[in-house]
């Protein structure tokens, strides 16, 4: 097995193409294309996520693919998140005419997901109307855990991923044109953690050649998660004890929802707002597939305990709403997006209450380098709120997590990629496994 080998000595057969086009380096922006010539000459062009790029990791032109948005045959997505499926519309709009294909939970979460990002955008409302009809005239759902086929004898399956509802990897078989065995690609997209509240744990990963790993956090771990419901418990009491305020950025996706169940479960008796209509959207799209919460959310479900909805919870739907929410007095938790505090309400938050000693700020997700949620973290701009980071709700797996992932495997592969991490990750994570492998 090699991990993150040099391009030449790469094990994918001449017929077989891999490219890194977003998040080869760095965290965000996850694009990868795979080129396929059959024996009979016919090729294939095969998108895994179109992603946006946040802070100060970079984004490849589409003018600058090995191929142009019109010659792509396929685009599969891992999952609903921006930094995996942003770029898609402008991809769509750059020529691409081909099939999205996705799971069937991430095709309910597409369109509200993208659509919401189109507000930062200069698209008029009948072109995003247009765009929108495009969008769902081009994505197919599928099943997980079912093999499907593609043109010229290539197939594909989706394992459940475990990072968000509707999140997957991807195994492509592709046709050999000098053995009868079909050369595997494995693509993690991005593998959440075990014992996460409403997910069911990753599926074992399936044998293949060559595995495209997701790195996050490939040189850390996570503290033990199975006390962080009372560490955040405990967290909060403390910070709210001086009736200040606690705001939380957190992604739309996932990240609200899970805050949401936690905070159910804990029952301070202490207002909560969640100030994103998108979030808002989302956790009703949750509701609905409750079909594919883990077992511990369904029987609560079934209780009468619905997990996203408590006592003490409020909905700030309209600006005018989320203005009057700016002048309340504590104590108060208020969760608003975006989770790098790279736009949406939180800035407002942010803005009023910085300075105020009584409040802080709860971090419950990956920063990106160049964000304002890292620069916060590192402390590099004067505030006068506590700063906390919560590194127990990172939705990716952490070093050892990653490591029993790939383990799990009957057969090793015979090469490891690693991407979606910065350098440092990538590079101690290449080192555990390459010293489980001697």
């Amino acid at each position: 097995m090699k991990v993150n080998p040099p391009p030449n000595n790469s094990c994918t057969p001449k017929h077989i193409n891999v490219t890194h086009l977003g998040a080869k380096e760095c965290v965000t922006g996850s694009c990868h294309l795979v080129q396929y010539e059959s024996a009979s000459g016919r090729s294939i062009n095969i998108l895994v996520d179109c992603g946006s790029s946040y802070g100060d990791d970079p984004e490849l032109p589409f003018e600058q693919f090995p191929v142009a948005p019109n010659e792509i045959n396929y685009l599969f997505l891992t999952h609903a998140h921006i930094d995996h499926i942003g770029r898609v519309l402008d991809l769509i709009d750059a020529g691409f005419a081909g099939e999205i294909i996705c799971s069937h939970a991430t095709k309910a979460l597409l369109e509200p997901m993208l659509i919401d990002s189109l507000s930062f955008s200069s698209r008029s409302k009948r072109e995003v109307q247009a765009i929108t009809i495009k969008l769902e005239e081009l994505t197919w759902g599928f099943e997980l855990r079912q093999a499907f086929s593609l043109k010229e004898g290539v197939t594909f399956r989706l394992g459940n991923a475990g990072h968000i509802l509707g999140s997957c990897f991807i195994l492509f078989s592709f046709p050999s044109n000098s053995s009868k065995n079909d050369f595997k690609i494995l693509f993690s997209g991005d593998l959440g953690c075990t014992n996460t509240p409403i997910l069911p744990d990753p599926d074992p990963p399936p044998e293949c050649d060559l595995l495209i790993l997701e790195s996050t956090y490939g040189d850390r771990t996570h503290p033990d998660r199975s006390k962080r419901i009372e560490q955040l418990k405990e967290l909060l009491k403390k910070a709210l004890a001086d009736k200040g305020i606690v705001y939380i950025p957190a992604f739309a996706l996932g990240r609200t929802q899970e805050l949401l169940y936690e905070l159910d479960r804990i029952n301070l008796k202490i207002p909560v707002f969640v100030d994103s209509p998108l979030a808002l959207k989302i956790t009703d799209i949750y509701a609905k597939l409750s079909s594919l919460w883990d077992d511990e959310a369904k029987e609560l479900n079934q209780k009468g305990d619905h997990p996203f909805d408590f006592k003490g919870l409020y909905s700030v739907k309209s600006y005018r709403d989320h203005k009057q929410l700016l002048e309340i007095n504590g104590p108060a938790i208020i969760i608003a997006g975006s989770g790098m505090c790279t736009g949406g309400r939180i800035l407002d938050h942010l803005e009023q209450g910085l300075q105020d000693p009584r409040n802080d700020i709860f971090f419950v997700g990956y920063q990106a380098k160049g964000t304002l949620g890292r620069r916060l973290i590192e402390g590099e701009m004067p505030v006068r709120a506590a700063i906390h980071s919560l590194s127990s709700y990172s939705a990716h797996a952490d070093q050892q997590m990653l490591i029993d992932w790939v383990a799990l495997m009957t057969k090793a592969p015979k090469e490891i990629r690693l991407v979606h991490g910065d350098e440092q990750a990538r590079r101690e994570l290449a080192e555990q496994l390459n010293q489980k492998e001697r």
